[in-house]
């Protein structure tokens, strides 16, 4: 199994101003062909960001998701434009989404989402020594600012708007960062 499969052809079968979605050719190792379908990001990724206000209080937002049709308590996010870090992404989303930016950025972790079908990462990126600053940003009403206590994540991940599983990932990475355990 340490033995990648060799890609044989890639079509794109359908594209969308953020996606496209390719059939893939693969040949294994063992002789074995198939056809598999994967979507490609026109991005080069994400960053969703855990801003810390103090060492305890973390700056969620709530925002309507589309994709599951109601408003998710989450962590701020957005796609990384063209000639932008991951840190200068994070730190203007944070700007255009919570009003505050960050003199301190610490890369968590990237991570995938259905790494079998999706070829998207996002960047987990810890933002503390805020400080007042608001950017306009793109989105299409006004988004709520919650600030939550660490100490009480059990409670947000009971609550029936935390559901992202990339926010609820980052703010376990964060408590045990902070705690020390990591």
């Amino acid at each position: 199994m340490s033995r990648k499969p060799v890609i044989t052809r890639t079509e794109t079968i359908a594209r969308t101003r953020l996606f496209r979605i390719e059939q893939v050719g693969l040949r294994f190792a063992n002789g074995c062909e198939v056809n598999y379908e994967r979507l490609r990001s026109a991005s080069s990724g994400a960053v969703l960001v855990v801003p810390m206000l103090d060492d305890s209080t973390v700056l969620l937002i709530r925002e309507y998701a589309a994709g599951v049709e109601r408003y998710e308590l989450a962590l701020p996010k957005g796609l990384i434009e063209e000639g932008e870090s991951p840190f200068e992404a994070a730190n203007r989303e944070i700007m255009e989404e919570v009003g505050y930016g960050a003199r301190k950025l610490t890369h968590l972790k990237s991570v995938t989402l259905a790494p079998g079908y999706f070829s998207h990462a996002t960047h987990l990126v810890l933002a503390q020594e805020l400080y007042p600053e608001r950017r306009p940003g793109d989105e299409p009403e006004a988004i709520e600012v919650v600030p939550w206590s660490l100490d009480r994540l059990t409670e947000l991940f009971e609550h029936e708007e935390c559901t992202e599983a990339r926010s609820i990932a980052a703010l376990l990475l964060v408590r045990e960062l902070l705690a020390g355990r990591r």
